[in-house]
């Protein structure tokens, strides 16, 4: 007769999964690259990136985990209940959610168009919020992290409704944190200068450290690493961490002992 041990590592895990939106490039990529070397499978959204997708199923499956992938507009809500069908179908196991899929445009209140504002608020606040309503039917334990931005400490009104949407988003990931506490956990990562456009100059990006306490510039590890503790820390909900290297802490403001009238 044999016996098994806590030692025996014939032992497997049980099986984890997790749901990235927009999870085929950029920092959605990143986020799912790090689940899935922490064992997760992976159901992988994208919306039009489906070239992009292939390639990065292909990458999450040579680490030897399942990666399922999904086309979806999350523009469209209505179908939102229907993608969680077919992934929970597929990974009953799912217990994660990352809210990562973006839209992102510059746009002060005076330049925003209806179409603008609908566009932004529609992927950035809308699908998550219905994401969310999905994602907390189904699943019985588990959790889910918002991607925000460290803008979200700044009033920026040159990017007007993309603010105004991660704030939201920010207050739903607080809001959303009772509704689903005691069993599933909901947090936040807010990046800083971390994976600039490929139109931003060098020039640009070393103007952006100079308000940066810590001076350097952010890894996607710096990211990841921060989701993968917020799904790991049992005991944190309704938390945003900031992975900005202390930017949104630069703003410190006017008061009266930085007065100089000689300079007014």
């Amino acid at each position: 007769m044999t016996t098994s041990s806590a030692s025996d590592t014939s032992r497997k895990a049980p099986a984890k999964a997790a749901l990235v939106t927009g999870g085929a490039v950029r920092l959605g990529k990143a986020i799912t690259l790090r689940l899935a070397r922490a064992g997760y499978d992976i159901a992988l959204h994208y919306h039009s990136s489906s070239a992009e997708a292939a390639a990065t199923q292909a990458e999450i499956e040579a680490l030897g985990v399942r990666c399922a992938a999904y086309a979806h507009d999350l523009a469209d809500a209505e179908g939102i209940d229907g993608l969680l069908d077919r992934v929970f179908a597929a990974l009953p196991h799912t217990s994660v959610l990352v809210n990562c899929a973006s839209g992102y445009e510059d746009a002060t209140i005076a330049e925003t168009s209806v179409a603008l504002f609908d566009r932004l608020f529609s992927v950035n606040l809308r699908a998550p919020f219905f994401l969310t309503r999905a994602f907390l039917r189904h699943c019985r334990s588990g959790s889910i992290v918002n991607v925000l931005d460290n803008k979200i400490g700044f009033n920026q009104n040159t990017y007007a409704a993309y603010v105004l949407s991660k704030k939201a988003l920010a207050e739903l990931t607080r809001l959303s944190a009772i509704e689903g506490a005691p069993d599933v956990r909901v947090n936040a990562v807010a990046p800083g200068v971390v994976l600039p456009a490929a139109t931003r100059s060098d020039e640009y990006i070393r103007w952006r450290l100079e308000a940066i306490p810590l001076g350097v510039q952010g890894t996607v590890a710096n990211v990841t690493d921060a989701v993968l503790h917020l799904i790991d820390n049992d005991f944190v909900t309704g938390q945003t961490l900031v992975v900005d290297g202390g930017e949104s802490l630069a703003n410190t403001g006017r008061d009266a002992a930085r007065y100089d009238p000689e300079k007014v």
